[in-house]
């Protein structure tokens, strides 16, 4: 089992400098050319993979290209054009509610609020604040998907369960500008190394810090959850 350091300040630090030696440009593996096309995909990126994502936004935003698009369409339209993505009705209504929102309540453009935000259609915390980052530049809080919720807490940053939860835990003590990168390199280290079942222990540039290296157990030892 690793080590962590005397303070989640000090773990955080650390988890960070090495995190960005290793992955040193992360960025946001969604495709998008404007914050429209960043709303849409992130609603549809919900409980789906970014890869089939932009795989099925290559041509829905060649066919949807402004809020009104998606306002005028059916659900029923909407649901076949985004076949493939997981719970595609309902993200069908989604797209279709958020158009009309878009266009009855702000003149057909992404609102750069997170209470404005929220409101859309399918629209929770973690996709306003993705959309705030990456389109608007606000940083007003940290994105938490599932690779963040479970490396935080593997790592013994957190011992709160629920994304919001684990977010404010977070905020208090992640320094506020690496706020927005501090998601891309868990997602980063998630995919390529600390997977949810099989995490490559063996290969982290994290191990010795971490309070849940497994070494010969099979037992995230920070959540309580089977690898």
């Amino acid at each position: 089992m690793g080590t962590p350091l005397s303070s989640r300040e000090e773990q955080v630090d650390e988890v960070l400098t090495r995190l960005y030696d290793r992955y040193p440009e992360p960025e946001i593996s969604l495709d998008f050319s404007n914050r429209l096309e960043l709303l849409v995909a992130v609603v549809l990126s919900a409980q789906c993979t970014d890869a089939r994502v932009n795989e099925v936004t290559t041509d829905l935003f060649e066919k949807y290209r402004t809020p009104e698009d998606y306002a005028n369409a059916s659900e029923e339209q909407l649901a076949e054009d985004i076949y493939g993505i997981t719970f595609h009705n309902n993200k069908g209504g989604y797209l279709k509610g958020i158009g009309e929102i878009l266009v009855a309540e702000h003149g057909g453009e992404v609102p750069d609020t997170m209470s404005a935000l929220t409101d859309l259609p399918g629209v929770g915390r973690k996709t306003a604040n993705v959309v705030l980052q990456h389109g608007h530049e606000v940083v007003e809080g940290i994105v938490v998907d599932t690779h963040v919720q479970r490396i935080s807490r593997r790592l013994g940053l957190t011992e709160e369960e629920t994304p919001a939860k684990i977010e404010q835990d977070l905020m208090g003590v992640v320094p506020e500008d690496e706020w927005k990168e501090l998601t891309h390199l868990f997602i980063s280290h998630g995919r390529a190394t600390c997977s949810a079942r099989n995490p490559d222990c063996g290969d982290c540039v994290l191990a010795d810090i971490c309070p849940s290296e497994k070494g010969d157990a099979d037992v995230d030892l920070a959540s309580g959850e089977a690898w």
